[in-house]
């Protein structure tokens, strides 16, 4: 099994433990950051704003993050990134422990913060499969995608309580000291330099765009990304607004609901981990899982069965990003699988800030039946991909 050799390699478990812990401080943040804005503002619109807001910076600063990391050696573009996001969630405890976080501070703090986030997302990803190793570019995946869902399983539970009983202050403490075993690790790494490409830069970049409109496949999952990313994957917009304003939980209630998120996540995400070759079939079938689930929320507003729904979307959701990532990994060519994974990164994350806001301003309009219209708006782009003929199973290039 690919995931089981890769945790046998000491370097790579080293990673992965770090990696591990610094999602597990992000999820705390997160958890905390929409629960933040809808006490600030008193809106879903306003907790649409602020996660838009966190997304934006990936329309403007993917594509170049992609070209970096194929010029320059990833480990030490990963060191500089994660150093910022520390400093900026170290900045936003102190205004949330002084009491100075306003709208205008979140704001501020989620542009700086997700301007560090659309830098590092595509260098991370190329750097997880140059430390792995293409044949073992499967289980990387698997194994990145099983710490970021155990992380989202147990944090938000975690940040629950803490949010209940010493504020909400203390989440984002915890993710800036969340990233350090990640910086250290990275001090240790020796710096390796991809080989450049002997184009300019905005050539070199271009060859991107190129690869993707010659790649039939990786097309169509860029573009179904961006479309079922916009309606269908906006959790962290969706369910504040969901537990508060539908079904009245307080801040135990939602760290509850996104704890049964996170459990169909990693459900989602241990089968994948089992998987010894890719599986873009599961792309579309996922969404329409995705849709599914979503809708269905409209109709059971029960703290209990919307926990049922929401594992269901999260099992669906992971089958389904993880198909798309593993998809594009597995067809790039190495010369490319920077510039190619931030065009990934930039639909993806930039579908965030048009689907927060949406997400918000659904809940603002339709109230409960906001996710009958989120969840049937979701699956029409995956109603029309999944008549495409997608292969099975693919096995990764060389080169």
């Amino acid at each position: 099994m690919p995931a089981r050799s890769l945790l046998k390699d000491p370097f790579y478990r080293r990673y992965w433990i770090a990696l591990f812990i610094s999602q597990f401080g992000t999820w705390m943040q997160a958890t905390a950051l929409g629960w933040l804005a809808l006490k600030v503002t008193g809106r879903g619109s306003g907790v649409g704003a602020v996660l838009a807001l966190l997304f934006l910076p990936s329309l403007f600063l993917s594509l170049p993050a992609g070209a970096l990391a194929d010029r320059f050696p990833r480990a030490r573009l990963l060191f500089f990134y994660q150093l910022g996001m520390a400093l900026a969630s170290a900045g936003l405890f102190y205004l949330v422990a002084s009491g100075q976080a306003t709208f205008l501070a979140l704001k501020v703090f989620a542009l700086i913060y997700g301007s560090f986030s659309a830098l590092e997302v595509p260098t991370r990803q190329a750097f997880n499969v140059e430390l792995a190793g293409r044949k073992r570019l499967a289980g990387a995946i698997a194994l990145g995608s099983f710490s970021f869902n155990v992380a989202r399983v147990l944090a938000p539970g975690v940040a629950g309580l803490l949010i209940a009983r010493a504020g909400l202050a203390v989440a984002f403490l915890l993710n800036a000291l969340s990233f350090l075993p990640m910086l250290l690790f990275l001090l240790r790494v020796p710096a390796k330099a991809p080989a450049r490409s002997a184009k300019g830069a905005w050539a070199a970049l271009l060859e991107g765009f190129g690869y993707v409109r010659r790649t039939a496949l990786v097309r169509w999952v860029l573009l179904m990304l961006f479309l079922v990313g916009t309606f269908g994957i906006n959790f962290q917009a969706f369910v504040p607004a969901h537990a508060r304003l539908v079904l009245g939980l307080d801040a135990e209630g939602y760290g509850f609901l996104l704890s049964a998120l996170g459990l169909g996540s990693l459900f989602g995400a241990s089968i994948s981990a089992l998987a010894t070759r890719v599986h873009p079939w599961w792309v579309p079938r996922g969404a329409l899982l995705l849709a599914a689930a979503l809708a269905g929320s409209a109709f059971f507003r029960t703290p209990a069965s919307a926990a049922g729904l929401f594992v269901v979307a999260g099992a669906a959701m992971v089958l389904t990003l993880i198909s798309a990532n593993a998809t594009v990994q597995a067809l790039v060519p190495e010369a490319l699988r920077g510039r190619v994974m931030a065009l990934y990164s930039l639909v993806l994350m930039g579908s965030g800030p048009p689907g927060m806001y949406l997400t918000g301003l659904a809940f603002d309009l339709f109230g409960g039946l906001a996710p009958l219209v989120l969840g049937g708006l979701t699956a029409l782009p995956a109603l029309y991909f999944f008549f495409k003929p997608w292969p099975r199973t693919l096995t990764p290039v060389a080169g």
